[in-house]
């Protein structure tokens, strides 16, 4: 994307190939140049379609030859859906009539395997640079449409529920949840945003394999005159397509935010919530004022408890603070994660039936105890449990996708009782730490 007033630019790119360590290295060599920024991969032409309509790179770098769809017939239909992306056709067969047939398909350039660092390079921003008029025309286009749409609909369209996932006992599993609740909300037309807001040792990033230079902090820097066009750019795009917010890389970073401006991150969401359907949010054990205002305008509270003593306990705490607080009853779902059964009650464990006798609300959702592999399976890939297990009807799959979609079918379409939460939320009443 370029910027008239002068800032650098930030080149979007979509790699398309089959062979995983192909794009890897691609990507890697990307990451030297501070104006390129990869926003997904695909595995073959037809996920590369889908991956380039939904986020609209700057560039395409693909691969001929691939299953399913190879990057011909892909780059045919991209150049028709995403007149803006210029495509890269990358192949070990350099002959003419090779080149001839990428240009044919609406390529607008050729790299030979194995790529050439420095022609990569060059490619990339000359392929940019031919295709600025094409981005003016469009912008132009677009920018007119969206001031039609906001005079008949008014800006912020999309239903902008905020999921708090929140325990009070550490070690719960919160962020194991978030980034499975995240994917399984990604359905056909939901747009999906997952918040690390566990500001100073937050794990989505190591969980997601995602490593950015932006996040959190340099929000919290710019509250007040945040908007969308900076947003979209510290915003992550993992190779799923799932939208992420990181936390700041250092703990001493995030005491900036925690001191200086605690509702910092509340007030990020708040501002950018009605771009997406849902907004996952996982959180860390300790109540301070920043989870306190993300507790205050969330639409639902995940609070996880482990089927221990001390776990029961706190949450039993945290209930009896959310009714102090005037919250209705639905608006904290309750989830046992880690779950025993029959066999592993012998052992000690606390039944979820007990625990919910106890605490006098329903389980929404019990999440088996499972072999720590399937997890460390998972966070090794940089997936979440849901893509990394073939089988989604094993847990804790199963059970994942299970919270995923009745969070789904109960707030998607309830928009009447959505206004009314949002009225009860602007009168005054007791908050937390005296605010």
């Amino acid at each position: 994307m370029s910027n008239e007033q002068g800032e650098k630019r930030i080149i979007t790119i979509l790699l398309v190939d089959d062979i995983p360590e192909t794009r890897e290295n691609i990507k890697k060599l990307l990451a030297f140049e501070p104006d390129f920024k990869v926003i997904g991969a695909a595995a073959n032409g037809r996920e590369g379609v889908e991956m380039a309509k939904e986020l609209r790179p700057d560039i395409i770098i693909m691969d001929i030859n691939m299953p399913d769809m190879d990057g011909l017939q892909a780059a045919n239909q991209i150049t028709k859906a995403v007149p803006t992306a210029g495509v890269i056709m990358m192949s070990v067969q350099t002959d003419t009539d090779y080149i001839r047939k990428a240009m044919l398909a609406g390529a607008r350039n050729f790299l030979a395997k194995p790529v050439n660092m420095d022609e990569l390079y060059e490619t990339v921003r000359n392929v940019y640079d031919q295709y600025e008029p094409i981005r003016h025309q469009m912008s132009q286009m677009s920018e007119m449409i969206l001031e039609d749409r906001k005079k008949v609909r008014g800006e912020g369209e999309r239903a902008g529920h905020i999921i708090v996932v929140y325990s009070p006992q550490g070690g719960a599993g919160c962020t194991t949840i978030a980034t499975n609740l995240a994917s399984g909300l990604m359905k056909e037309g939901i747009k999906v945003l997952l918040v690390d807001a566990d500001l100073q040792f937050g794990d989505v990033g190591v969980f997601l394999n995602m490593h950015g230079q932006a996040t959190l902090l340099e929000l919290a820097e710019s509250v007040e005159d945040l908007d969308t066009e900076l947003f979209e750019n510290i915003v992550m795009v993992h190779d799923s397509g799932l939208k992420v917010l990181l936390a700041p890389p250092r703990p001493e970073q995030a005491d900036i935010i925690i001191r200086d401006n605690p509702d910092a991150v509340a007030s990020i969401l708040e501002k950018v919530r009605s771009n997406y359907d849902f907004i996952v949010v996982d959180t860390s054990s300790h109540l301070d004022e920043t989870l306190a205002s993300l507790l205050d305008i969330a639409t639902r509270i995940v609070l996880i408890t482990p089927p221990t003593l001390p776990g029961i306990k706190n949450a039993r705490l945290m209930l009896d603070l959310f009714d102090q607080l005037g919250y209705p009853p639905e608006k904290a779902c309750l989830v046992v994660n880690r779950a025993v059964d029959d066999r592993q009650r012998r052992q000690g464990g606390i039944s979820a039936e007990k625990i919910q006798s106890y605490l006098k609300r329903p389980v929404r959702e019990k999440i088996p105890l499972v072999e720590e592999r399937i997890i460390l399976n998972a966070v090794n890939k940089g997936v979440p449990v849901i893509a990394a297990e073939r089988d989604t009807n094993k847990p804790p799959s199963k059970q994942y996708i299970a919270l995923a979609d009745a969070l789904m079918a109960e707030l998607m379409g309830d928009l009447e009782e959505e206004a009314e939460e949002k009225s009860e939320k602007s009168k005054p009443g007791l908050r937390l730490f005296g605010r």
